[in-house]
């Protein structure tokens, strides 16, 4: 029975899921977001939140939460997809990225939306196929995968985008693995 539900769902596409991938910032939040049926995704938009430098923190995070709700209405996401953060030598800039991060997954709870976390390594990893892929890599890859004219702008675009294809990927994956158990 399993066999025959994973055909009807998957190779005859009636299944689909709108993922949202999002690249937390302070500054920029990046977002895109892809149907995925049959293996095959389909871009349906993109953009990034951005906040004004010189802005009070929290005026920053009440913007980021806004409007990411603007987005996920508009939108109605399956799935949300986030990057995990990664600590450079800056730890203030990675507090204010953790603090944007934490306003991204209280949006999706709040909307009852799953929520996956992906490092940039797994991200690359699906993406490009080498999880030590280079950015430009990354960025043409996804640009070649979603069938766009060119590189969305800005970079956290891009990733976000790469970011709702790693969950795409992963998500088949772990669908796929349950049926044919």
């Amino acid at each position: 029975m399993y066999g025959i539900i994973y055909y009807n769902l998957f190779l005859k596409g009636s299944a689909r899921m709108i993922i949202l991938g999002i690249d937390p910032g302070l500054a920029i939040v990046g977002w895109g977001v892809v149907e995925y049926r049959s293996g095959k995704f389909r871009t349906l938009g993109y953009g990034a939140i951005r906040t004004p430098a010189g802005t009070r923190t929290e005026e920053r995070l009440a913007g980021i939460y806004r409007d990411l709700n603007t987005v996920i209405d508009r939108f109605r996401p399956d799935e949300m997809a986030v990057e995990e953060l990664f600590f450079t030598n800056n730890i203030t800039t990675g507090i204010r990225v953790a603090e944007a991060r934490g306003i991204v997954l209280l949006c999706g709870e709040q909307k009852g939306i799953r929520i996956s976390e992906y490092t940039p390594p797994q991200v690359k990893q699906a993406v490009v196929g080498y999880g030590r892929a280079e950015k430009k890599q990354v960025m043409t890859m996804v640009t070649s995968l979603l069938g766009l004219k060119e590189v969305p702008k800005p970079d956290d675009t891009a990733d976000a985008l790469a970011i709702a294809v790693c969950h795409g990927h992963s998500s088949a994956s772990r669908i796929a693995q349950f049926f044919n158990n």
